[in-house]
């Protein structure tokens, strides 16, 4: 039996593209890839939101490189790509994490609405996958992480379109796996629970009612933090998980174990 060791984690002379990673769950897990070795790339839509992110990473102590790119362009991925690896090194791990979501009950929502939120959380995440591809091929190893939800799982109202795209990004997860496994090529997701955010802050004060209901649906009896998805982030990342492929690792305090606390 080989030895196992914790360098297995290590992800020294990595070079890892996280997309939208300006705040929230983005920046969370390129920090932690960051802190065990990576160099980390990320891209936003606007010189604006690339100049927030770096000041942010130089604030954290981390260094980072910055590049304007909106996932739904294709050529323009392409040629994102392309400069990375001129400038920084040919991308070992690709993060998919950018993504929107627009809280619309199902027949008031129009369907350029539904479209927009299906390229931005699944057709991005195909062209952003398929333009690191090639090289991750040539080099004979590769992470792809997408970030999944449990709305891959579940449905709920309001949220027809999002639910729409993260059950599709999970099933492109899993076709990634079983076409290019065979290159030594690793696509796995990460489903967030309820995570705690800026963006989720209003609903968490105490006596919200949606803030009682995700305690009482949690069997962690808490929100995630961003932190709670650092660890599952790095794993995903490193030489520790070159024999899991096509999984979508929920991180959600088992939420999706449970049908919720008896009345």
């Amino acid at each position: 039996m080989t030895e196992f060791k914790m360098d297995a984690f290590h992800l020294e002379g990595k070079v890892a593209l996280v997309t939208g990673a300006v705040y929230g769950i983005g920046f969370g897990i390129a920090s932690s890839l960051a802190a065990a070795g990576a160099k980390i790339v990320f891209n936003s839509i606007n010189d604006e939101s690339v100049a927030q992110g770096l000041a942010a990473y130089q604030e954290a102590g981390i260094e980072a490189y910055g590049y304007v790119c909106d996932v739904t362009d294709e050529p323009g991925v392409q040629a994102m790509v392309k400069q990375i690896e001129k400038e920084v090194g040919v991308i070992d791990i690709l993060v998919n994490n950018a993504g929107i979501i627009k809280r619309i009950p199902m027949l008031e929502m129009s369907a350029e609405d539904y479209r927009q939120v299906i390229d931005v959380n699944l057709t991005g995440q195909f062209i952003v996958a398929k333009a690191v591809l090639p090289s991750m091929i040539e080099k004979g190893h590769g992470k792809i992480i997408n970030i999944c939800s449990m709305m891959s799982e579940l449905g709920r109202e309001t949220v027809s379109a999002y639910a729409s795209a993260k059950g599709g990004l999970k099933m492109l997860t899993k076709n990634i796996c079983a076409e290019f496994g065979g290159h030594n090529i690793q696509c796995n997701g990460i489903g967030p629970g309820y995570i705690e955010t800026p963006q989720t802050a209003p609903l968490r004060v105490e006596g919200h009612p949606f803030n009682n209901f995700i305690i009482d649906k949690t069997p962690a009896a808490r929100w995630g933090t961003v932190t709670d998805l650092q660890g599952p982030a790095v794993f995903l990342a490193s030489d520790a998980s070159n024999f899991v492929n096509g999984h979508i690792l929920y991180v959600d305090g088992g939420i999706l174990a449970s049908i919720g606390k008896q009345p």
